[in-house]
């Protein structure tokens, strides 16, 4: 335990300081209520425009306008950007403060990135559970709320699978970290990952909703597992051995990712030259 007090305290403060910031979230929360309904209003032309599409299409309407509620509750667990914190300490220099710390580098800036990610996740969901699967049905907008877990199962599943989404967004958001020391810049890598993740996730569209041409590869590749793999697996779309297979992709891209990211910044962090004073 000792070992890991450090990691702990490290998350534990970005976390507290990142939950100060109550005003950004109230912002991004009604931000995301607009978007959230601007995507429900588009499904909707769609499953009510064209029936026999719809009737096709491997989930209900009721399915999707639930997948995008959830899309927008969590969108904070995205990586499409790095961490604020390592840009900045690239930028300054005092990224130099970490290779003197008697700490791993990347475990310390991967539990950053985790208390940075969670806790600027946790009042956005709340407030949506509150708008999107309260507020609504007390309304009379029942067939446009967020609809509960299909079921007790399907609850514990996506439970599992968000962890394994948070885990495998940090490993993401290590990568992009890695290329903001190498490059010494972060806005051509996060303006570059901006349009790949809102794609690949599942948050512009559910990947269940693409030709079927691409929809395994769609499913198969690391940025499902962030977003779209826990949705599905929420409202019961995957369930049974494709739900754990959707588990087993989001354990395998994490352990990868880990992997490759502990070796690249190792390369990257010998050769790191800060200038100044």
């Amino acid at each position: 335990m000792d070992a890991l007090r450090p990691y702990i305290a490290a998350f534990n403060s970005r976390f507290l300081l990142m939950m100060q910031y109550r005003a950004a979230a109230l912002a991004g929360f009604f931000t995301q209520c607009w978007f959230g309904a601007v995507h429900v209003m588009v499904l909707a032309a769609f499953y009510l425009g064209a029936p026999e599409a719809a009737a096709a299409s491997p989930i209900t309407l009721s399915q999707a306008v639930t997948y995008t509620w959830l899309a927008q509750g969590l969108l904070a667990v995205m990586p499409w950007n790095g961490d604020p914190e390592v840009a900045a300490g690239v930028r300054t220099g005092s990224i130099s403060y970490d290779r003197l710390r008697p700490v791993d580098a990347y475990a310390l800036w991967y539990v950053r990135a985790a208390g940075w990610m969670t806790a600027r996740l946790v009042p956005r969901v709340a407030l949506m559970i509150l708008a999107a699967g309260i507020a609504l049905p007390l309304i009379g907008q029942g067939q446009w709320a967020w609809q509960p877990p299909s079921s007790l199962s399907a609850a514990l599943l996506f439970a599992l699978s968000e962890t394994l989404a948070i885990a495998l967004a940090c490993a993401i958001v290590m990568l992009i970290n890695i290329v903001v020391v190498a490059t010494l810049n972060a806005r051509g890598i996060n303006i570059l990952m901006q349009p790949i993740v809102i794609i690949f996730t599942g948050n512009l569209l559910p990947l269940a909703l693409y030709p079927d041409v691409v929809r395994v590869a769609l499913f198969l590749q690391p940025f499902a597992g962030t977003l779209d793999i826990p949705n599905r697996i929420y409202f019961g779309n995957l369930t049974g051995q494709m739900a754990w297979a959707g588990i087993g992709l989001q354990v395998f891209w994490t352990v990868l990712f880990v992997v490759l990211g502990r070796f690249w910044l190792g390369r990257v962090m010998s050769r790191l030259e800060v200038q100044g004073g």
